[in-house]
């Protein structure tokens, strides 16, 4: 029996993040180069997309490109601005075809000419789908998104635009990339390490964790309905105890 049919229909997640990890180490596993890995990598994601769609996921959030990954080798990043191109192009269709809305967030203006010209045109076709939204973290961290809000509030705050006293959480969100999305319910994170890589650190205050050792390009849409039933086990509290949940003394 399929994991999707084991979904309960009436809980499914709104929002599900996924830190993609692996590409490199299934790569080095198939005596390949690394870039064979991201190539595989990109797979693994039309099959998340075509899983979090069928579940009816309303957010799907894939953590794609790290400000760290700046860091990487001249000829991997180019490699890898490369493959998001052809992957854009090609995708936008089938993207549309399925009624797929796509989003960015990230310091998008570090992105090579070419590959911002592909999002925006992605970006555009796809704006009116209503299906599934995917959110693409590009040249993304949280500690950037958070220093970039807070500059935002000082600023506001110096031209009277908000008070001290107006800085409450909600106002916080508001300043986020994520504007607009609900924080996510659960973050997914494949390749068996067990840290959160500075995604998504104010949105996942309550999210739940759900950690595979499958490296990324394994991941298909049975991984993603096993990750869902697995969260739908599980009982949510929010600080709150399992009485006052449950509503039993």
């Amino acid at each position: 029996m399929s994991y999707l049919d084991q979904i309960d229909k009436e809980r499914i997640p709104k929002h599900v993040a996924v830190i993609m990890d692996g590409n490199g180490r299934w790569a080095k596993r198939q005596d390949l180069n690394r870039t064979f890995g991201h190539k595989e990598g990109i797979a693994a994601v039309r099959r998340a997309i075509e899983g979090a769609s069928r579940a009816k996921v309303s957010y799907l959030t894939l953590y794609t490109f790290s400000t760290e990954n700046w860091k990487r080798p001249e000829e991997e990043v180019k490699a890898l601005m490369g493959l998001m191109v052809q992957a854009v192009a090609s995708e936008t269709p089938e993207l549309v075809k399925n009624n797929i809305r796509i989003k960015v967030i990230g310091d998008v203006e570090r992105l090579p000419e070419e590959t911002k010209k592909a999002l925006a045109y992605c970006l555009e076709t796809t704006s009116a789908c209503t299906g599934t939204t995917v959110v693409l973290a590009l040249s993304y961290s949280a500690k950037w998104e958070l220093a970039k809000a807070i500059r935002n509030i000082a600023s506001d705050m110096v031209s009277g635009k908000i008070s001290m006293n107006g800085i409450t959480e909600e106002l916080v969100s508001s300043y986020l990339e994520t504007k607009g999305i609900p924080d996510p319910d659960i973050l997914v994170r494949t390749g068996g390490e067990l840290r959160i890589s500075n995604f998504l650190l104010w949105q996942i205050a309550y999210s739940e964790l759900y950690f595979t050792d499958e490296l990324w390009p394994d991941f298909n849409e049975e991984s993603l309905y096993k990750a869902i039933v697995d969260f739908q086990n599980r009982e949510r509290r929010f600080g709150k105890t399992s009485e006052q949940i449950s509503g039993k003394p």
